[in-house]
């Protein structure tokens, strides 16, 4: 690598870790004192490993939650769609003998265009975001039920279950996806043309369009990544299960968001990285996982995320008004 190309990998990395310094420090912090308080278990590898598998679900649709919130909006259908399209890719194997590159491609392709749906009223009409996919985490939870008829559909197809289930080495297949995503969003968010578009469409629509960026188009494409990206991640993770499970992905919505706040994005708009958002998704995973080490009950790691989010806001206001 040529000297000037490693000094600015350097001076990216050490500017990383400055603009993150805060959060890193609360995420080592958890770790250091889980270590402590469970003889050990948390940071034994079998569990670190089962945490990036738990955490790689949120990953990827706090990935497409980020885009959504820079650019002003929000996408509070991921869980829902996430629920239908794993409910389809696994009712189209068993139902219809579909073959299972064929039934995964197609629940994919359903999910993706329920994100494109999204994408397009909210940039062709002046329904704010949180009402239309509030409106279509209705839609899509209802559709997976009626689809199921309100019970899991089994899918214990080996072909099928290796995709949430199989291992590169030691590394599930889950990480290996949410790793492969993380590269693609960050070079989407801060090296295209598409990026500095959504960056502008947060900080200033009007202003964006005045400079020349298709606002709609913009607005289209992010929620149409929202929608892929929850759509994959519904597969794979009832790939694992072995079953369609149309309860799947409930308030998988409200970890994205917190996981996305905690990583610095900004719920105003214009403000937020992809890096950020992945050290918010640690966070919300080794807090989880924690509480459940220490024997906590699941309502506490809903008081404790919602916690998470409200500091997490606050901190952004308090930036703000320092600028």
């Amino acid at each position: 690598m040529p000297l000037e190309n490693q000094i600015k990998a350097q001076n990216g990395f050490a500017r990383y870790f400055k603009e993150n310094m805060g959060t890193l420090i609360g995420l080592l912090a958890m770790c250091v004192i889980l270590s402590l308080t469970t003889n050990g278990v948390f940071y034994s590898q079998r569990n670190l490993v089962n945490v990036l598998r738990q955490v790689s679900s949120n990953a990827c649709l706090a990935f497409g939650m980020t885009f959504a919130i820079i650019t002003g909006g929000i996408d509070l259908s991921v869980g829902s769609i996430l629920a239908l399209s794993g409910t389809l890719s696994a009712g189209f194997i068993a139902f219809n003998n579909m073959p299972v590159a064929q039934a995964v491609i197609l629940a994919i392709v359903i999910g993706t265009a329920l994100g494109l749906f999204n994408g397009f009223v909210i940039a062709k009409t002046t329904i704010p975001p949180f009402i239309v996919t509030l409106a279509m985490m209705q839609i899509a939870r209802g559709a997976a039920y009626i689809y199921s008829n309100g019970q899991p559909i089994r899918a214990m197809f080996p072909d099928y279950q290796i995709i949430g289930t199989g291992y590169l080495g030691p590394i599930p297949y889950p990480v290996i996806y949410m790793i492969v995503f993380l590269i693609i969003c960050v070079v989407l968010l801060s090296k295209t043309r598409f990026g500095r578009h959504v960056y502008a469409v947060g900080g200033n629509d009007k202003a964006a369009i005045f400079s020349g960026v298709n606002v709609a188009r913009t607005k289209m494409l992010v929620y149409t990544m929202s929608g892929f990206l929850a759509a994959f991640t519904g597969v794979v993770l009832c790939a694992r299960m072995a079953s369609g499970q149309p309860t799947a992905g409930q308030a998988f919505e409200m970890d994205a968001i917190a996981a996305t706040v905690l990583g610095g994005t900004s719920m105003s708009g214009g403000v937020g990285k992809i890096g950020s958002t992945f050290i918010g998704v640690l966070i919300i995973g080794v807090l989880n996982n924690g509480l459940n080490l220490l024997g906590l009950n699941s309502f506490w790691q809903q008081i404790a995320k919602g916690i998470v989010i409200l500091l997490a806001v606050y901190v952004d206001m308090l930036k703000k008004r320092r600028k």
